[in-house]
């Protein structure tokens, strides 16, 4: 099972940078900013990825130990969105040890 989290969440990864860089090469966010907050489901989608990210957040702060990293997967968080939260989950995941499964992947805090 793990492995195959492992293999699922490489892939995510390559594909949603592929996507957020190719789209980011294709059109500028900061340009069209005023345009997106116009729309109602834009704001609404923002609204959810920030929900989102906190409920993440908090998983975050109950891994980490480190107050400057808890500050840092914020920032990134943030800034990054998925490809941040399948980032944490990879680093999650090649920690695990051989014996360690889903349980230890949610419940155990990071050295």
């Amino acid at each position: 099972m793990i492995t195959t989290l492992k293999i699922i969440f490489s892939i995510l990864f390559v594909w949603m940078s592929y996507v957020v860089i190719s789209t980011s090469m294709e059109s500028n966010l900061l340009k069209e900013w005023d345009f997106l907050g116009s729309i109602p489901w834009m704001r609404a989608t923002l609204w959810d990825f920030y929900a989102n990210v906190l409920v993440i957040y908090l998983w975050v702060c109950y891994k980490e130990k480190g107050v400057l990293l808890k500050i840092v997967w914020l920032v990134l968080l943030v800034m990054l969105g998925s490809i941040a939260t399948i980032a944490f989950v990879l680093i999650q995941l090649f920690h695990l040890k051989e014996n360690e499964g889903l349980k230890e992947l949610f419940t155990a805090r990071n050295e």
